[in-house]
């Protein structure tokens, strides 16, 4: 199976070569021989955006230098880049940059255009790829689920078992889910000075109505978090070496004097993690903990 980092790479590449051509997700997945459906997915958890409107956006973008610096009539133009006949182009252009292509071209007027989206070698993780922080509000939810106690020295042992084993059982007991493929876990500290920290593997729900005998709950209220996610193949289980791995990315930028806020993580974590995505080939594995700006 091809590692995510390269699956990804040689599709921005792929686009960007074939701007003038007839390029879609279909085209794509066929290339990597994926389903459509699992590339979009997979496109969107990563950027965060779909591959169809990006490819749409580029194609516009690289339309403009054509519009400038060649003769080119409009249409010619439209065709090249195979974004339709005349007035779809001018139509999807002007809802793009607020200006129609002949008004660029008369006027001159600076635009904004959507640039090529670029993977670092910083953004290589092992077998995945990592990005963050960026900074999301995330509303109030509630969760199902069982919290646990664990003593500090198993606090990278003990969750991804007690995680694997909720998934597998216990989450099928949860009537109201929004998403029952997905784990919410909740980490949250104990009391001052204790040897423990409260682990919970969660299932997100519409409410707290209907609460299966033995579970427990938990009210995330609405905050400004900072959010890293990670992309990697995936595996049966989530396993300690990958979870040490991502917590030291982590703490690089949580240590780093450069940046503006103050994290909370002593006191709660959140992790979402989607087991069984991309059709079993790929998970996702998002982490957020409410952060503050340093006065």
């Amino acid at each position: 199976m091809i590692k995510p980092f390269d699956l990804l790479m040689g599709i921005l590449n792929d686009i960007e070569e074939r701007l003038k051509d007839d390029i879609s997700a279909d085209t794509l997945a066929a290339k990597y021989s994926l389903s459509s459906s699992h590339l979009q997915r997979l496109f969107h958890f990563t950027f965060g955006q779909s591959i169809g409107i990006y490819i749409r956006l580029r194609k516009l973008s690289a339309s403009i230098e054509d519009l400038l610096n060649t003769d080119l009539n409009v249409l010619s133009i439209a065709l090249e880049y195979s974004l339709g006949y005349e007035q779809s182009y001018i139509r999807a252009f002007k809802r793009e940059f607020g200006i129609t292509p002949g008004e660029l071209r008369k006027k001159g007027q600076i635009i904004k255009i959507k640039p090529p989206l670029q993977l670092f070698d910083s953004n290589k993780f092992n077998d995945g790829i990592s990005f963050g922080p960026d900074f999301v509000m995330i509303p109030k939810f509630f969760t199902i689920g069982k919290k646990y106690k664990i003593p500090i020295s198993e606090q990278y042992i003990l969750p991804p078992i007690l995680m694997n084993h909720f998934y597998n059982n216990e989450r099928k007991e949860i009537k109201n889910p929004i998403e029952l493929n997905e784990i919410i876990c909740i980490s949250t500290a104990a009391e001052k000075n204790a040897d423990y920290c409260y682990f919970m593997p969660s299932v997100h729900v519409k409410s707290l109505d209907e609460i299966p005998d033995g579970f427990d709950t938990f009210t995330f209220q609405s905050s400004l978090c900072a959010r890293f996610h990670f992309v990697g193949p995936e595996e049966t289980q989530l396993n300690i070496f990958e979870i040490k791995r991502n917590f030291l990315f982590i703490d690089d930028f949580i240590k780093s004097i450069n940046q503006n806020y103050l994290h909370k993580r002593n006191e709660i974590t959140i992790d979402r993690i989607y087991l069984s995505a991309y059709a079993g080939k790929y998970k996702l594995w998002e982490w957020f903990t409410p952060v503050a700006r340093k006065k």
